[in-house]
């Protein structure tokens, strides 16, 4: 999905630190932030309250801002600017929620050196880049392609997608086998990590709407 003119010229905003270009990111995208948090801690049996998702939200936009918008800096327009925040803000999420659940079982000493080992290697759940999510998707029939974009990227269930494209529902998980196969040889030939087997944003004021 290419980028759009709209997206593009917010980043370029932000970049360039116009006034209130950060007020308006946050606005755009603060729903999608919070749709990653609630559909992970969903799938992982995880139970949030609103403080808990407010500090998520401000954390997955205080990485965005940091380092003079070094997230915004990488993405290169090969995919959407969404589908690009959603791998970030999922990333982000993951790791700090292992560090909370570290943090509570071991203290916050220990938890803290879990997560930089965890770091050190691979991810507990394989994340591949939403650019590269792109690229491998073009080697997949549009249908497949369409189906893996649905569930690992916009995290719909098998009933959504199958009502979204039209297709029995007991269909969804045979094309979703069939295209991870396909894209983990396809990952593996090109040495890069493999799509994931795993599978009402409240109103906020958070200090980091003014990070910048």
């Amino acid at each position: 999905m290419p980028l759009r003119d709209i997206d593009r010229q917010l980043i370029d905003r932000c970049l360039r630190k116009d006034p209130g270009a950060w007020n308006d990111f946050v606005d755009r995208y603060m729903g999608l932030i919070y749709h990653v948090i609630h559909h992970l801690a969903h799938a992982r049996s995880i139970v949030l309250n609103a403080a808990d998702t407010e500090d998520l939200a401000a954390e997955i936009f205080l990485q965005i801002v940091d380092d003079d918008y070094a997230t915004l800096r990488r993405f290169k327009g090969a995919s959407s600017l969404p589908t690009y925040l959603t791998v970030v803000a999922r990333r982000i999420c993951v790791k700090e929620l292992i560090r909370r659940h570290r943090e509570a079982e071991l203290g916050h000493a220990h938890a803290h050196r879990a997560v930089l080992n965890q770091d050190r290697g691979e991810q507990a759940e394989a994340i591949a880049s939403a650019e590269e999510v792109e690229r491998m998707l073009e080697d997949l029939p549009e249908r497949e392609a369409e189906v893996v974009r649905l569930y690992h990227l916009q995290y719909q269930n098998y009933r959504q997608i199958a009502r979204q494209l039209g297709i029995p529902e007991n269909s969804v998980g045979p094309v979703l086998a069939k295209a991870r196969q396909h894209l983990r040889r396809t990952a593996e030939q090109r040495g890069a990590p493999a799509v994931p087997e795993s599978q009402n944003a409240p109103s906020t004021s958070g200090s980091w709407r003014s990070a910048r």
